[in-house]
């Protein structure tokens, strides 16, 4: 999984996924544009130039369309060009629901962060990546696009679907432009997105018990998955659900000794 010589652009860069993607990209010998409304992306991104790699920092809303514009010319200004786009910013709010609970202002934020960011990062990326001769787009969905839960969260359920299926899409417009384009499903993880929402014991070990291999997943792992996702170890592969979820998506009857 080399990406020497590659640069690589990921949103929601400052923690979780994001944060953990740009330093496994980073040591596997990319150049790394971080981008995260949160400043402290940029803290990150110092930690990666310290180490001695390669880091830009950009302060950008991915709800904004200008914004996406805004993120991608940095990274082609500062590193000449764009090789790998990762669309992994989003939000599950606390206030999403059931159709009778979630609001419309909650569920308009989720669809404009999770659903239009990714769009307006592919919308300004992919060409981006045309002017490199082609490259791997990255889309982080969720194993919630297949999976439905009674603890519902309607919002971040649907617009997940949403960036499924837009990828699928994608990948078919573009297979013979050498741009690929994936979905990664992570399961459940122990991220400070996830920990925040399930903030008792009992609802942790509900969603486990669901979980064949009885654990959360890390963000390092998901990471790894889309390191080999962005790399040209898996040039064959586009159109994909990558599921790395602990084979939730794969069971009917979890073990006992979960």
């Amino acid at each position: 999984m080399d990406l020497t010589g590659k640069t690589a652009l990921i949103t929601g860069a400052a923690a979780g996924i994001g944060a953990a993607s740009a330093r496994c990209f980073a040591e596997k010998g990319a150049q790394v544009c971080l981008v995260d409304i949160n400043e402290a992306g940029a803290q990150v991104a110092d930690e990666l130039n310290a180490a001695g790699f390669q880091a830009l920092f950009v302060q950008a809303d991915v709800s904004s369309e200008q914004d996406c514009a805004k993120m991608i010319a940095a990274c082609e200004q500062h590193f000449g060009k764009l090789d790998v786009l990762f669309n992994n910013a989003g939000i599950m709010d606390a206030a999403d629901g059931d159709s009778q609970e979630c609001e419309e202002a909650v569920w308009d934020r989720t669809m404009n962060i999770n659903v239009k960011g990714v769009f307006f990062g592919c919308k300004h990326g992919i060409p981006a990546l045309r002017r490199a001769g082609g490259g791997s787009v990255v889309n982080t969905a969720s194993f919630v696009a297949l999976l439905g839960a009674a603890t519902a969260q309607l919002a971040y359920t649907a617009s997940k679907g949403a960036v499924l299926a837009m990828s699928r899409e994608l990948a078919v417009i573009h297979a013979r432009e050498n741009i690929r384009v994936n979905a990664l499903c992570p399961g459940p993880l122990k991220t400070e997105l996830l920990m925040s929402f399930l903030d008792t014991e009992a609802k942790r070990e509900r969603r486990l018990v669901h979980v064949p291999m009885g654990r959360f997943g890390l963000a390092e792992e998901m990471a790894q998955a889309a390191c080999f996702l962005a790399s040209d170890a898996s040039s064959y592969l586009t159109g994909s659900t990558f599921s790395v979820d602990g084979g939730i998506t794969a069971a009917y009857v979890t073990p006992e000794s979960h």
